[in-house]
């Protein structure tokens, strides 16, 4: 049995600590209006919402699929998201990184521009961003689901392979001011998930996560 808020249940993710693998599905209330979805970790999955957990609970019933992938199944996602008036981009790898010391290897220059493109599209998914840029990269950070520090990376097409993208990631890790540090990369790009686990982020799960428009 998961007990505990959301932000408990990552926290204890970031420490190792992982829901059992029951094949249970763990129903919890949203941490905000804006943020609600599933997360699969191995044989549990986690589903955030303000909707009645009957519904949740019925609908993953009715789901035509193994039980242990119902919550990710898109029958299920489109029923929730028809329920919520809600959409989603893709299911994402979570990833995640502890906190590292201060001064990074890569030394890059936090901006004060809210008009910059990452600034501007991270706003629609994190409170508090912060943006640094290097020559030819970007580093985002803000907190989004259940306040959890979130890192978004970007490097420019004609600097790629060079690793810039794997300092980025571990940057984000020595100035996240203790906390662990978030990833969620879309599955198909394997090229960003190499580079933050290269950055030494670890995955613990998959989400689907649906944004009030």
């Amino acid at each position: 049995m998961v007990t505990g808020t959301l932000r408990d249940i990552l926290d204890a993710a970031a420490r190792g600590a992982f829901p059992p693998p029951d094949g249970a599905t763990t129903v919890v209330r949203q941490h905000s209006h804006r943020d609600a979805g599933v997360i699969a970790f191995t044989a549990h999955s986690v589903v955030f919402t303000d909707e009645d957990p009957g519904w949740v609970r019925e609908t993953l019933r009715r789901t035509d699929c193994d039980a242990l992938a119902a919550a990710m199944n898109p029958r299920f996602l489109t029923a929730f998201m028809d329920r919520t008036g809600r959409s989603t981009d893709t299911v994402d790898l979570l990833m995640v990184g502890s906190a590292l010391p201060a001064a990074p290897e890569l030394a890059p220059a936090e901006i004060d521009d809210p008009d910059h493109p990452r600034a501007v599209r991270a706003r629609g998914y994190r409170d508090g961003v912060r943006v640094w840029t290097v020559d030819g990269g970007v580093l985002v950070l803000g907190h989004g689901v259940a306040g959890r520090l979130e890192a978004a990376v970007e490097v420019d097409e004609g600097v790629r392979h060079r690793g810039l993208g794997r300092a980025l990631a571990l940057a984000a890790r020595r100035l996240s001011g203790g906390e662990p540090v978030w990833a969620q990369l879309a599955a198909g790009n394997a090229r960003s998930v190499r580079a933050f686990q290269a950055a030494g982020y670890r995955p613990v799960g998959a989400e689907a996560l649906l944004i009030a428009r």
